[in-house]
């Protein structure tokens, strides 16, 4: 019975009522001037013309092309516009007061009162429409017009608040469609050169809306580049040159792709600035001088004027300005200098990058190719190989050991079923610490790193800035260092490799902080705030400055030992699937309070191919202080 029941009780069970809910009034619009006012602001703020005239009486036959015209020639984008006030009302006329707020594109906010005067014809209210809307001084026949100008750029700054950036000309090399004989003539001539991508060049003249008489502009070069290669290209037909305004370094090249390029602003750079940019502006396209676009370029000044039908012109609203202000870094003009020539005939994608040990300031940047918009010194991250072991000798030396410990340095060690050999099967059996670091055995470092506490390789990454976050000035990843899966994954890491990756100027951190014994976070900017740093173990600074001095007076950067008091050490990092896998070729070094990286994607060998370049960069330092020293800049 119960079961009946049950099954009885869904059917007998009665419906639910529910209650009916009103429906919602629309919100009532007054019919009367003031209903009318806000009608016609709404349909003003939406741009919507046709919605206006429906509020109108004896409408101008113009009154379309007059909106248009007042908002061309005032460049308005938007306007809103405060809730009407009825200021009087008769019997058949009424005025209604408002405050509209109209963007004007590239310049900002412009504020305007005016009137709104209505009439009654017959039973039905309209608003009688003059120009006085637009403003209250407006008359019939009256135009508006505007003005905006940019101040001077700012300029960017070396060290010593010398300008890096001086306006200057360069020489647009395009081509004319019309004028080509020969296509592919001219794309092989500008890929040699100038290192222009053919592809680009074909495609450009290949497009269905090329012109014949239309300039197409490939590559902007500076006139002492012009001068060169002028005699190859001016006889190929088709080629042509338009001189052009431009922010000039001190040299072609130098530090490019930190100080950035300016030009006209692009479609995406115009949507990331917003107000006050507009079309046609130039603005800064990449590095220091995009990241720094609003104070180095200030704010434009502009001025609404209405012009008078009889003649004249009156002033309504003036935008006041801002100069740009100049960015000082933390660049050395000759740190610089000195990097550059380190890359001058590098033909491997490269950096080389430069810091002061003290305090961590970017002394020097430079990234190859100079064609690549990638700058490699600063967001390229790689494995860091065995510069890594400055790492994971601290945490060692934290743990107890000593330069002159004994460690084992076998062909070969398995750890977690895992393989490691020694880079060209190197084998030095029983040894020192020292001699291990000097001449990179990956086993020693490998078999010390597993009897390592929990965690000591990764809060000694951490010491190191490994997984901090900083602001250089420009966009920097940084250097990570996630916590190994297993112990296979420790191995490598110890080693630096694993899933370990570091920026070229991260790393030139981490040699400067094995030096100091403080850690601090790379900074391009003189008048940023002060970065994090972290300190070191007390104890290992001393021992960590022998072992990278012994890389070089006894180990893989002993072609190096003429260099009076240098210190560092080598790196070769395997990439890829390949065997052999290729390698990238790193040099860490520190001297004279400058610590350095110096990177060769792909290069090969770190002892071989990134330690010649480290001492071509301390030779070029070093003649520049002794050009210095000649010029008396040094005399006190």
């Amino acid at each position: 019975m119960g079961l009946w029941l049950l099954l009885l009780l869904p059917a007998c069970a009665p419906k639910t009522v529910r209650p009916t809910v009103p429906p919602v009034p629309a919100p009532t619009v007054p019919s009367g001037p003031e209903g009318l006012a806000l009608q016609y602001l709404d349909a003003w703020a939406r741009n919507d013309v046709e919605a206006q005239r429906r509020v109108l009486v004896d409408a101008p036959q113009d009154y379309d092309a007059q909106q248009a015209r007042w908002r061309q020639e005032l460049g308005v984008v938007a306007s809103r516009f405060e809730p009407p006030q009825l200021e009087s009302q008769g019997a058949t006329t009424a005025v209604v007061r408002f405050i509209g707020v109209h963007t004007l594109r590239g310049l900002g906010d412009w504020e305007v009162e005016s009137r709104l005067r209505f009439v009654l014809r017959g039973k039905r209210w309209g608003l009688l429409w003059t120009p006085e809307v637009f403003h209250p001084d407006a008359r019939p026949g009256d135009r508006f017009g505007r003005t905006r100008t940019w101040g001077p750029r700012g300029a960017l700054l070396d060290a010593n608040g010398d300008s890096l950036t001086v306006p200057g000309e360069v020489i647009r090399v395009g081509v004319m469609p019309g004028r080509v004989k020969d296509r592919a003539a001219v794309a092989s001539v500008l890929q040699a050169q100038l290192g222009v991508d053919p592809a680009r060049v074909l495609a450009a003249l290949n497009a269905a809306n090329a012109q014949p008489e239309q300039f197409l502009a490939f590559i902007d070069v500076r006139q002492e580049r012009y001068q060169q290669v002028r005699g190859v290209l001016a006889p190929v037909p088709g080629i042509f040159f338009r001189k052009k305004p431009a922010r000039l370094s001190p040299a072609e090249g130098f530090a490019a792709h930190t100080l950035g390029r300016v030009g006209e602003v692009t479609a995406e750079a115009l949507q990331a600035l917003g107000m006050p940019y507009q079309p046609g502006d130039v603005v800064g396209l990449s590095g220091l001088e995009r990241t720094q676009e609003r104070t180095l370029a200030g704010r434009p000044s502009g001025e609404v004027r209405l012009l008078h039908r009889s003649g004249g012109s009156d002033l309504l609203y003036r935008f006041d300005g801002e100069p740009g202000r100049d960015v000082r870094t933390t660049l050395r003009r000759d740190v610089q200098a000195a990097a550059e020539a380190a890359l001058v005939d590098v033909t491997f994608p490269a950096a080389v990058v430069a810091v002061d040990t003290a305090t961590g300031h970017v002394l020097a940047m430079a990234s190859r190719p100079l064609g690549e918009g990638w700058h490699r010194a600063l967001v390229g991250r790689y494995p860091p190989a065995s510069t890594f072991k400055l790492v994971t000798s601290e945490a060692l030396l934290a743990s107890g050991l000593k330069p002159d410990s004994r460690v084992e340095c076998p062909l070969e060690v398995t750890v977690g079923r895992k393989r490691f050999r020694n880079f060209e099967s190197e084998v030095l059996g029983p040894t020192t610490l020292r001699r291990a670091f000097a001449l990179s055995c990956n086993t020693t470092f490998i078999q010390l790193s597993e009897k390592l506490p929990p965690h000591a390789l990764e809060d000694a990454a951490r010491r190191f800035g490994f997984g901090v976050s900083y602001d250089v000035g420009l966009p920097s990843p940084g250097a990570t260092f996630p916590p190994p899966k297993d112990d296979a994954e420790l191995a490598a890491d110890a080693m630096g490799q694993g899933r370990v990756l570091v920026t070229p100027l991260h790393m030139a951190t981490v040699v400067s902080a094995a030096d100091t014994g403080v850690w601090h976070a790379p900074s391009l900017l003189a008048d940023a705030d002060a970065g994090p740093e972290s300190r070191l173990v007390p104890g290992t600074t001393q021992a960590l400055r022998e072992l990278m001095r012994a890389v070089v007076t006894d180990g893989t950067a002993k072609s190096a030992a003429h260099i009076p008091g240098l210190k560092g050490k080598t790196g070769t990092a395997e990439f890829g699937t390949a065997v052999p896998p290729p390698t990238h070729a790193w040099f860490v070094g520190v001297r004279d309070g400058i610590g350095f990286a110096v990177f060769v994607e792909g290069g090969g060998v770190g002892g071989r191919v990134a330690v010649p370049l480290a001492i071509r960069f301390l030779q070029a330092l070093d003649a520049a202080a002794v050009l210095s020293f000649k010029k008396g800049d040094n005399a006190s």
